[in-house]
C-alpha cells in the first residue's frame, strides 16, 4: 500500500496523470500492433511458404518508401504545433486541414510514381496487384491523423483505432487464408484494416474535438511543407536505412531471402516500439515544458535518458542470450537463418534511444531543426 501511495503521490498534477494514462494507452496501442501480427506471423509463414510471404514482405518494405513520402516530417512538426495551439479550435481546424490538404497531395503524388513504377518494370508488374493493395496502406494512413491524437495528448484514440485495425487483420487472417493461393488477400485485408481506422479516427477528430475541415490558404500549406521539411530531411536517412534490407534483398537476391530477414526484423521492431512508446508520451509534454520552463524540461529529460537507455540495454540483452530452441519453437527450424540476423539487428535498440534523445527530443524542442 505505502508503493502504491507513493506512486499516486507522484502522479497528482494533472500533467503527470495524462503522462501515466498516454503511457498505458501507448503501451496496449503497440502490443496490438506488434503482438497481433507476430501472432499470424508463423501461421502465414506455414501457409504461403517463404517465396510467398517474402514476395509480401518485399511489397510492404516498396510501399513503405511512399509512407516516408506522405508522413512528411508532420508526425512531430504538425504535433508540435497542435500541443502548443491545442486550447485555440480555430487555429487547430487551420492546422489540421492544411495538413490533411498537403498529405493527400503527397499522396496522389506516389501513386502516379507506384503506377510508372509498376507498369514500367518487369519485377512490379508480374505481381501488380499485391502492390496496388499494399497501397491502400498509404491511405489509411494519411486518414489517420496520428500526429493530432498526439498533440492533443489523447493517445487512447490511436489506441482504440489501431486495435480495430490490427484485431481486423489478424481475424480475417485465420478466417480467409487457408493455402498458398490465398497469398492476394494478405494485403488487401491488411490495407481494409488501416482503411476502416482511418475512417473512424476522421469522425472522432470531428464528433469528439469539433474539429472542421475549413479550406487552407496556400500560405497555411506552404507554413506546413516548410514546417516539416527540416524533420523530413533529418529522419529520411533513418528511415530509408531502416526499411531498405528487405527491399534491396528482394530486389537483388530472392524471395525467400526476404522472409528470413523480415522474420527477424518484425521482432526487433516489436522490441523498438518498447523504446518508441516511451518517447512518444513524453514528446508533446516535452515540447509543452520547453516552452514553459526549460529548468522542468531539463529534469525530466534526464530521467527520460536514464530509464529509456536501461530498457534499451535489458531488450538488447534479451536478445542476444536468446536461446536457439526457444526461437526455433515459434518459427520452426526452417527460419533457423533468421536467429544472427536477430541478435544483429538487436545492437540498433540502445542506439536508437541516443538518436532519438539527442535528436527528437532535445535538439528539435530547442528549435535546432
Amino acid at each position: 500500500m505505502l508503493v502504491l501511495n507513493k506512486i499516486g503521490q507522484k502522479f497528482q498534477s494533472e500533467d503527470k496523470k495524462r503522462l501515466l494514462e498516454n503511457f498505458f494507452s501507448l503501451s496496449v496501442l503497440q502490443g496490438a500492433n506488434y503482438i497481433l501480427p507476430l501472432i499470424t506471423l508463423p501461421y502465414l509463414v506455414r501457409v504461403l511458404g517463404p517465396e510467398k510471404f517474402g514476395l509480401i514482405a518485399f511489397a510492404q518494405s516498396f510501399i513503405q518508401y511512399f509512407n516516408i513520402l506522405t508522413d512528411y516530417g508532420f508526425n512531430l512538426s504538425a504535433t508540435r504545433e497542435i500541443s502548443i495551439h491545442r486550447d485555440n479550435k480555430e487555429k487547430i481546424s487551420e492546422i489540421f486541414s492544411s495538413v490533411m490538404i498537403t498529405k493527400f497531395g503527397l499522396m496522389i503524388i506516389s501513386l502516379v510514381i507506384l503506377s510508372l513504377l509498376v507498369f514500367t518494370i518487369p519485377k512490379f508488374k508480374n505481381d501488380w496487384l499485391v502492390y496496388f493493395f499494399t497501397f491502400g496502406m498509404v491511405l489509411g494512413n494519411v486518414l489517420f491523423p496520428i500526429w493530432f491524437f498526439q498533440g492533443m495528448e489523447r493517445m487512447k484514440y490511436i489506441t482504440i483505432l489501431n486495435i480495430v485495425a490490427k484485431g481486423i487483420f489478424t481475424i480475417c487472417i485465420f478466417i480467409f487464408i487457408k493455402k498458398m493461393a490465398d497469398y492476394l488477400y494478405v494485403p488487401l485485408i491488411n490495407s481494409m484494416g488501416f482503411l476502416v481506422a482511418g475512417g473512424l479516427s476522421l469522425r472522432i477528430v470531428s464528433k469528439d474535438f469539433g474539429i472542421k475541415f475549413i479550406l487552407p490558404s496556400f500560405e497555411a500549406i506552404k507554413h506546413q511543407l516548410k514546417e516539416g521539411w527540416h524533420i523530413f530531411m533529418s529522419t529520411l536517412s533513418y528511415n530509408l536505412y531502416n526499411n531498405s534490407p528487405k527491399f534491396f534483398i528482394g530486389l537483388f537476391m530472392n524471395n525467400a531471402s526476404v522472409a528470413f530477414y523480415s522474420v527477424a526484423e518484425k521482432i526487433i521492431n516489436a522490441l523498438r516500439q518498447v523504446i518508441n512508446i516511451i518517447f512518444q508520451v513524453f514528446y508533446p509534454y516535452l515540447a509543452k515544458m520547453c516552452k514553459k520552463d526549460f529548468k522542468t524540461y531539463a529534469r525530466a529529460w534526464f530521467k527520460l535518458f536514464k530509464f529509456s537507455s536501461c530498457i534499451s540495454i535489458l531488450l538488447f540483452i534479451f536478445i542476444f542470450f536468446l536461446p536457439q530452441k526457444i526461437f526455433t519453437l515459434i518459427f520452426s527450424e526452417n527460419f533457423l537463418f533468421s536467429l544472427p540476423m536477430l541478435k544483429i539487428l538487436a545492437l540498433s535498440l540502445p542506439l536508437q534511444v541516443l538518436m532519438n534523445l539527442f535528436g527528437m527530443q532535445s535538439m528539435l524542442l530547442l528549435g535546432f531543426t
